[in-house]
């Protein structure tokens, strides 16, 4: 078995270690004992602790503003953007769970100058997603009488909340669960002549396309 390189083996401790005892009770000499790596190894890649929790915030914000931004470059109408940025927002967490548990535990403790540059990709993600959302209205693709603001803070309610209780032992896979998610999404907010187009009949879901058991998630 391929060994991983050192800085993704001291992620992955202290990924482990800040959701168990939280950011503040975990020393370096525990991360580098956990990761099996040595003090030289960590400061090599890490500044600092703090850096650390950083780049743990970063990798999975940058990945999903990514995505955003490559939907709204790759598709022509705000119905097919918004479909692809709900997908891929809930696929992240099948790579980026525990990055987004940490992040809402610890975020607090990052040091100003880190927040900040957080701060500026969530916002922007934010503003792509309201941007999708009054595009879909003026355009007459989703319903005029959703307010920009709640539909796109709503959306956001809705997808962040998985973190909580997704796991990739569950019966439903994370596509599916992207499915779901988009299925749910694209119902409420598209106008009923939209929902009708022959080309956005693959945002829903067909009887019996999921194999998952409703019994566990």
């Amino acid at each position: 078995m391929k060994v991983k390189p050192t800085k993704d083996r001291i992620v992955d401790a202290a990924l482990l270690l800040f959701e168990e005892q939280g950011y503040h009770a975990v020393t370096v000499d525990k991360i580098v004992k956990e990761s099996g790596t040595s003090k030289g190894g960590f400061y090599h890649n890490f500044r600092s602790k703090d850096e650390l929790l950083y780049t743990i915030h970063d990798s999975f914000i940058t990945y999903i503003l990514t995505k955003a931004e490559d939907a709204y470059q790759k598709y022509d109408t705000p119905a097919e953007r918004l479909y692809e940025t709900v997908k891929s927002f809930v696929m992240m967490f099948d790579l980026y769970r525990p990055h987004v548990t940490v992040f809402y535990q610890e975020s607090l403790y990052l040091s100003s100058d880190y927040f900040q540059t957080i701060k500026i990709k969530r916002d922007r993600y934010k503003k792509m997603m309201f941007r999708v959302v009054e595009e879909g209205i003026e355009q007459g693709e989703f319903r005029q009488e959703i307010p920009v603001p709640i539909t796109s803070m709503a959306i956001f309610g809705m997808t962040n909340w998985t973190y909580k209780w997704y796991k990739d032992t569950g019966n439903y896979s994370i596509n599916e669960i992207a499915m779901i998610y988009a299925d749910l999404v694209m119902h409420s907010v598209l106008t009923q002549e939209a929902r009708g187009k022959l080309e956005y009949q693959r945002f829903f879901l067909k009887k019996d396309s999921l194999k998952g058991d409703d019994q566990y998630v």
